[in-house]
C-alpha cells in the first residue's frame, strides 16, 4: 500500500491510459478517409477524361460496339468499350487510331 492507495488499482487504471494511447492512433488510421486501399467506385466521364485513349466511333449500342471491339481485337489492336457522358464510345490508344479507322472503314 503506497499512501492509502490499493496498488492494484492504481496500476491497473494506469493500463487502461495506456491501452488508450495505443487505440487512438490507431482507431484514427483505421478510419482516416482518403486513404483506402479499397477501389473508389468508377465514374462516366467525357470522351476527353480517358487518358492515353482516343474515341474511334460512336456506336449506337454497346452490342455494335462489342461486335467493333471484337473486329479490332481479331486485328491485333488493344480496344475498350466504354459509357460516356455522351453515350458508348469506342477508344484506341492515340498512335493506332488511324489505323484502327482504316480497318473499320471510318473516315
Amino acid at each position: 500500500m503506497l499512501g492509502g492507495i490499493d496498488n492494484q488499482l492504481f496500476l491497473t487504471s494506469f493500463g487502461g491510459f495506456f491501452a488508450l494511447l495505443i487505440l487512438i492512433p490507431l482507431l484514427k488510421w483505421t478510419f482516416a478517409r482518403g486513404k483506402s486501399l479499397v477501389e473508389n467506385p468508377s465514374t462516366i466521364g467525357s470522351e476527353n477524361e480517358y487518358g492515353l485513349l482516343r474515341p474511334i466511333t460512336e456506336p449506337k449500342n454497346h452490342i455494335e460496339g462489342e461486335l467493333l471491339r471484337m473486329k479490332l481485337k481479331e486485328s491485333g489492336i488493344a480496344s475498350t468499350l466504354t459509357q460516356t457522358k455522351d453515350g458508348p464510345r469506342l477508344m484506341v490508344f492515340k498512335d493506332e487510331v488511324a489505323i484502327a479507322k482504316a480497318l473499320l472503314g471510318i473516315k
